[in-house]
């Protein structure tokens, strides 16, 4: 399969893997990460500074959502750049960055960082996740450039 598309796949794959696991954990752990209130804020706040009304609820949500398949898709499609036989790696160094980057970055964005810093537990948690849609992502193209 050609580069692009094994990359784009793969990182469409991971992106895919990490929201799940989000979404599915959120739902039984307290100390579980929400990146998805971290995007409702940072849609929101993008929106308001160009003069958009914000959508609410559901919409909210739902819109969070697609942008954070789409940016995640395209981050980790970025790990198609690396040498095939390191793409497992590549993809969980891409993750481990991403993680940690949501953990301290958030704030000096203006965003709250508590929905993924408010414990101990919270911070593994995230930075685990995105390594592991990372490690996903590589896996798959991996096995869609053999």
């Amino acid at each position: 399969m050609k580069r692009t598309t094994s990359s784009i796949i793969g990182g469409i794959a991971g992106a895919v893997a990490l929201n799940i696991l989000h979404q599915a954990v959120k739902e039984f752990v307290h100390e579980a990460p929400r990146a998805d209130l971290a995007g409702e804020e940072a849609l929101s706040k993008s929106l308001e500074k160009l003069g958009i009304e914000p959508p609410t609820g559901d919409n909210l949500f739902a819109a969070t959502m697609a942008a954070d398949l789409l940016s995640n898709a395209a981050y980790y499609s970025l790990i198609g750049l690396a040498k095939k036989k390191r793409f497992p790696l590549a993809g969980a160094l891409a993750g481990l960055a991403a993680g940690v980057g949501g953990l301290v970055l958030t704030k000096p964005m203006g965003l709250s960082d508590a929905p993924v810093t408010r414990t101990h537990e919270t911070k593994v948690m995230a930075v685990a996740w995105y390594t592991f849609g990372g490690i996903v992502a590589g896996a798959v193209m991996k096995a869609l450039r053999k």
